[in-house]
């Protein structure tokens, strides 16, 4: 079963069908490509939705991984780890000195999140009793749990899963008065992505965060940074939310942290962290099993050591820079095809209007196929919306191979 006929045959014999996969399979990666089954090679600008924050195989987290491999992959969360301490600190010392909570993966995080939130409400009641209701933004991706898709707010994660967990609300993203006029007694949190990524790449005004932790400190709402698609220096900064110059009640972090292994973090401030404390509770108030696992903490941990030694947040933000200032100029003479293009760091997007004349695309998706043809990942979201998320160790000669295909592709 080394071809790529034979994967796909038996995948679609053995396992669900829950993904549109690509018809290929990929065997191997290394930095900025990826190769599939018969050795063609792909230039990734994706990287398992930015999962792969330092590219494939980083030669700091294959050392990483495989000493902790040959040492201890996991004794359980009734024990101390070092590596479970190390990937805390580095959280610790690159935000707001938070605790961390450590789990499976940004759904994983925000439930954390949730619940932490309920025990705040508990404790601060409201006029009407404890206080429970989570506000979060339409558009947003919070996770496919039963407690995040509500918050979700997308049609396309809840149908068919009704009836739904009460307690969340949503309103427009970045209107701060929508936010205000949903917040009432029973209201306790506030969930927003510091910049949209399912949403499509979308970066709020320069107000609304700064807006939205008043508006949380005016009326006592926990402020909750869902940062698994932009934490871990993914926009050029350690956390999203630090372009704004503010602190969040608790930031939610996942993908590129593990830089590929399954991490979720939920990390919350001292003053609400304590909240989870067994020792108020006389009893575990949250657990995970294998969150927090020494391979998984010690990849963690290296991400974070690699992003610091080799100063990719200042590379990130020369080659974003770049890759958004080329792209503006193709915008400038697409005649309309090109209708955006936003981003920070290495987070951007590419929003496309199929109405333009010389358009020659339906959808985003048609784009998408058609750079994979040519031997470039990129991905597609909110159907005209092209999403980059490369390595923040990618070269700008490599940035410079694939922005040509994509232009390309979508100028003609």
């Amino acid at each position: 079963m080394t071809d790529t006929a034979s994967i796909i045959g038996a995948h679609d014999q053995y396992m669900t069908i829950n993904y549109g996969r690509y018809p290929i399979a990929m065997v191997k990666g290394e930095g900025s490509y990826l190769w599939d089954a018969e050795g063609k090679r792909y230039l990734d600008l994706f990287c398992g939705f930015g999962a792969g924050l330092l590219g494939h195989c980083h030669p700091a987290l294959v050392d990483a991984v495989t000493k902790q491999a040959r040492t201890l992959w996991h004794s359980g969360n009734l024990t101390h780890t070092l590596p479970q301490t190390q990937a805390a600190q580095a959280i610790w010392s690159s935000g707001f000195h938070g605790r961390s909570f450590f789990c499976h993966s940004g759904a994983d995080a925000n439930e954390a999140a949730f619940k932490l939130a309920r025990l705040y409400g508990r404790k601060n009641p409201g006029k009407q009793g404890k206080r429970y209701k989570i506000i979060s933004a339409q558009q947003s991706f919070h996770g496919r749990t039963f407690g995040t898709m509500v918050a979700t707010a997308q049609k396309k994660v809840s149908e068919g899963y009704e009836p739904l967990m009460p307690g969340y609300t949503c309103v427009p993203y970045d209107d701060l008065k929508a936010v205000e006029a949903a917040v009432d007694e029973v209201t306790v949190a506030v969930i927003v992505e510091p910049i949209q990524g399912e949403g499509g790449v979308r970066v709020p005004s320069d107000g609304f965060l700064p807006g939205l932790r008043k508006l949380c400190d005016d009326r006592d709402l926990l402020l909750i940074c869902d940062e698994v698609w932009t934490g871990g220096g993914r926009t050029g900064k350690w956390f999203a939310h630090q372009h704004w110059n503010i602190v969040p009640d608790m930031m939610t972090l996942a993908k590129g942290v593990g830089g590929g292994l399954p991490v979720g973090v939920m990390c919350a401030h001292e003053r609400v962290a304590g909240l989870f404390d067994h020792r108020r509770h006389g009893t575990v108030a949250h657990a995970t099993t294998l969150g927090g696992n020494c391979l998984s903490m010690a990849a963690a941990a290296a991400v974070f050591r690699t992003i610091e030694a080799q100063g990719l947040l200042d590379h990130a933000n020369k080659i974003g820079n770049h890759a958004m200032t080329r792209l503006r100029a193709a915008m400038k003479r697409s005649g309309g095809r090109i209708a955006a293009v936003r981003g920070k760091g290495l987070f951007i997007g590419v929003e496309l209007n199929p109405q333009a004349k010389g358009a020659t695309f339906k959808n985003a998706g048609e784009i998408v196929d058609r750079c994979r043809q040519r031997g470039v990942l990129v991905n597609a979201t909110q159907n005209v919306v092209i999403r980059l998320a490369p390595s923040l160790a990618i070269g700008q000669e490599e940035m410079d191979e694939g922005l040509s295909v994509l232009e390309q592709v979508i100028l003609g």
